[in-house]
């Protein structure tokens, strides 16, 4: 039988798991952030492949860590250093754009949600991202049998990312029943933006730090 010859992840550690994907993925986060931010500006529908993305690239993440791209970053810091950097940056500017963003009613029609592939691509450079991607790689995927262990890892990530994921985008929806003024929306957006920008403090003090 194939589970006699490659040892699939074991319950003592699914469970685990599947609490640091829970929790991971539903506490607040530049993700999360941003999801809530489309809902309340563009709905659920419009953000599905933000949602997506979101999920799917996480996954992607996860498996191609795995595989040995942690690896090559161990061999070029430069590499990881450039990512990390461009990252914030970019960032920043998603920060501002959110900033800048108000209710599809007061002519800002011409802003766009989040593709698929934006979204996706974006988990690359998302701090908090790659420490869940690390966490997951490093402590809850055995060796034995790793790369079955890794796709299964990488599932189970992605079945609880998006539902998690969707609560905020709920979240958001539910804040256009109560903002109704277009001040109201920009002031939330502002808010999110800044959350936004507190989620780099991690890089700023690993800056500091040197």
């Amino acid at each position: 039988m194939l589970t006699d010859t490659i040892p699939i992840l074991s319950l003592s550690l699914l469970g685990p798991l599947a609490l640091f994907a829970l929790v991971s993925s539903i506490t607040p986060g530049p993700n999360n952030v941003m999801l809530a931010s489309s809902g309340l500006t563009f709905g659920f529908r419009r953000t599905v492949p933000h949602m997506l993305g979101v999920t799917i690239g996480f996954s992607v993440m996860i498996l191609l860590v795995g595989l040995g791209l942690g690896a090559l970053f161990s061999q070029f810091p430069w590499l990881y250093t450039a990512l990390k950097y461009g990252g914030a940056a970019y960032l920043l500017y998603l920060a501002w754009k959110i900033a800048r963003s108000g209710p599809m009613e007061d002519g800002s029609q011409r802003a766009r949600p989040l593709t698929f592939m934006q979204a996706a691509l974006f988990q690359w450079v998302n701090p908090k991202a790659w420490v869940m991607t690390v966490g997951v790689v490093a402590t809850y995927t055995p060796q034995q049998g790793f790369l079955a262990n890794l796709w299964v890892a990488a599932l189970v990530c992605g079945l609880i990312n998006l539902p998690s994921i969707s609560i905020w985008v709920s979240f958001g929806m539910a804040l256009r029943r109560v903002l109704h003024r277009p001040g109201a929306v920009r002031a939330f957006n502002m808010i999110m933006a800044l959350l936004l920008v507190i989620s780099l403090y991690p890089i700023v003090l690993e800056v500091l730090h040197h």
